[in-house]
């Protein structure tokens, strides 16, 4: 499949004349071959959305609430496309596929929902006549980053709010599935989007440094969001503050799963087993590490090994519940986290099986600080299960991260369940449920190198418009 990109309506080739490949990770066949946008090429998209940015930030919330919705209807309508590319693009498998289109399509609609929650309010003055009100307005043109892991989700949610506020976008496609995101922008322009309302770029890894700096750097460029790695989003956040730009940043995760010694064992196991492995462990919210109290280790540490030995692998198009790694690198990250582990005296649980990108559930017990995968984010079917004494030290080692995404918490006692979730530093904490768990009108983001900033229902209308100053006087007297 050739891509092109999408700029002011239309489709048109890279001034560069270059493209690049992504690969199938099963197959090794090319999925897609894609335009290689250069900063001309972003300079051009983020142009067109300057121009179309007053008649979209002047249409009312209920035409583009129109829009959104009629969006939503045929991303729903292509869920076999999407499934389609994102097992080629990215190796997942077609329920992981079908389930990204069921939630952006919420994402629309929720999004739709926001346009008449644009709300100001008016405050009492000290000046006599004077009426002072504080105004929400569209912030101009927004720029959007959606990684690949769930793509249709993640790309979605990167443009739908900063639209229903009235804003104009450029899309940054992953140069990993820039078919499926850049299917995304064709619905949202056939759904009725003015042209230039949404512009998409796709771009070869290589290009990457330039075209986000270009991306950031254009003078009508107001808001930024990224969803990514924490390690490229310091990046952007560094540029965006050299350019003195809001950025919001959904980052990498470590995400902890607490295990009290008054949990109920089997939903704590389904859980852990749910928020390890679906999507092979590839989420920003999957459960990273699993920790236990000493009291019912052993009773949970079986439960969970034997649910994880009996989940299905291999090739994704087949009946499985863990596909495909997004890449080979991926796949060997899994085999030096699982091998230093085990060197030094972790002990294997359950799996530990690879063939080519594809792993089967692995849990490693006994993991201690000294081990990689105690600190580093797997992003893979490799996890680890931490012992621990009391909730204190349950809460210690939940803390000990440098992330601050999603969290969970396991117990029969509501109250004391509350009490150590109050303690953990995430932005999401679960009790009775998984770390992987999203809702489109929650407020969604993280703490410390999670990132910062809220997608999601009414918390996202602050993060794309401008708070204003407006007042209206009459007959002020003046000292001179």
């Amino acid at each position: 499949m050739n891509i092109s990109l999408l700029i002011d309506g239309a489709d048109v080739k890279a001034r560069s004349k270059r493209t690049f490949e992504r690969k199938d990770p099963v197959t090794g066949e090319v999925a897609t071959v894609a335009e290689a946008a250069s900063v001309d090429d972003v300079n051009a998209a983020c142009d067109s959305a300057a121009a179309a940015f007053p008649a979209w930030s002047a249409t009312g919330p209920n035409e583009r609430r129109k829009i959104l919705l009629k969006a939503a209807d045929l991303l729903e309508a292509k869920t076999p496309d999407f499934a389609k590319l994102m097992t080629e693009e990215t190796g997942s498998t077609g329920p992981w596929g079908g389930f990204n289109v069921m939630f952006a399509a919420k994402i629309l609609r929720e999004a739709a929902s926001m346009t008449t929650m644009i709300h100001g309010e008016v405050i009492p003055s000290d000046k006599p006549g004077c009426l002072s009100m504080a105004i929400r307005q569209a912030a101009g043109v927004c720029v959007g980053m959606a990684p690949w892991n769930a793509p249709v989700i993640l790309g979605v949610r990167a443009v739908a709010m900063p639209l229903a506020c009235g804003n104009t976008v450029v899309m940054k496609a992953s140069e990993t599935c820039p078919g499926t995101h850049m299917l995304i922008g064709k619905i949202l322009n056939e759904a009725g989007l003015p042209k230039g309302v949404l512009n998409v770029v796709t771009h070869s890894a290589e290009d990457a440094p330039q075209v986000v700096e270009a991306l950031i750097a254009h003078k009508a460029v107001r808001r930024i969001n990224f969803t990514g790695s924490t390690h490229v989003g310091r990046i952007i956040a560094q540029t965006a503050a050299k350019y003195l730009k809001p950025v919001l940043l959904e980052l990498g995760g470590k995400a902890p799963l607490l295990v009290l010694d008054d949990a109920n064992l089997d939903d704590a196991v389904n859980a852990a087993a749910f928020g390890a492995f679906m999507h092979q462990g590839q989420i920003c919210m999957s459960t990273e590490r699993i920790i236990v109290d000493n009291k019912i280790a052993d009773a949970f540490v079986d439960k969970l090994s034997t649910k994880a030995n009996g989940l299905p692998y291999g090739d994704p198009r087949g009946k499985v519940v863990l596909g495909s790694l997004v890449s080979a690198k991926s796949a060997d990250r899994m085999q030096v986290l699982l091998d230093d582990a085990l060197k030094q005296g972790a002990k294997l649980v359950a799996g530990g099986k690879r063939s080519g990108t594809i792993w089967s559930a692995t849990l490693l017990d006994h993991v201690n600080p000294q081990m990689k995968i105690y600190r580093e984010e797997s992003f893979g079917p490799v996890k680890s299960i931490i012992r621990v004494d009391g909730d204190d030290e349950a809460v210690g080692i939940a803390n000990d991260t440098e992330y601050g995404l999603s969290s969970a918490v396991f117990s029969e006692n509501i109250p004391r369940a509350m009490a150590v979730a109050k303690r953990i530093q995430a932005g999401i904490c679960h009790i009775n449920g998984p770390t992987v768990s999203d809702e489109p009108q929650m407020p969604f983001g993280g703490t410390k190198d999670s990132g910062y900033g809220r997608f999601g229902g009414v918390a996202a209308i602050a993060e794309f418009t401008e708070l204003r100053w407006v007042t209206i006087e009459s007959h002020q007297h003046y000292p001179f």
